[in-house]
């Protein structure tokens, strides 16, 4: 069985968990009929993944966190962007957030307006819905 005998660098290792979440998001979204397309490079433009269900698009950040808790503040990082939704992934848990991109400095991720999902398909699936 393959194994792996080297070290992987702090920074690299984080940009593959990083990597992982956006790879959940990309695949319960195909599994829900939608059309999926990754940016080569999102810099500028702080696009993750774009989706579409034919005539529309949705441009959408997938960011995670060291939260405390639900209540722990985010920043708005994609200002000036067109970006529609930002999903938070608490990495230190196994819950996350989908919220719609908004215009604030900061917000909590327990908002209102955000929608709480438990890491598995039919949670994310069935709170994205909800948007």
């Amino acid at each position: 069985m393959p194994r792996r005998l080297t070290q992987t660098q702090s920074g690299t290792h984080q940009a593959l968990i990083n990597t992982s979440y956006e790879s959940k998001v990309v695949s319960w979204l195909m599994q829900d009929g939608w059309q999926v397309f990754l940016p080569i490079l999102d810099h500028g433009h702080q696009t993750d993944i774009l989706i579409s269900d034919g005539p529309n698009y949705f441009r959408i950040q997938v960011k995670t966190v060291e939260a405390t808790g639900e209540s722990h503040v985010v920043e708005n990082r994609w200002k000036n962007s067109n970006v529609d939704v930002v999903i938070y992934f608490a990495r230190n848990s196994n819950w996350g957030m989908i919220a719609p991109a908004f215009t604030e400095k900061k917000r909590r991720l327990n908002h209102p307006g955000h929608r709480k999902f438990e890491q598995n398909k039919k949670d994310f699936l069935r709170e994205f819905h909800q948007l």
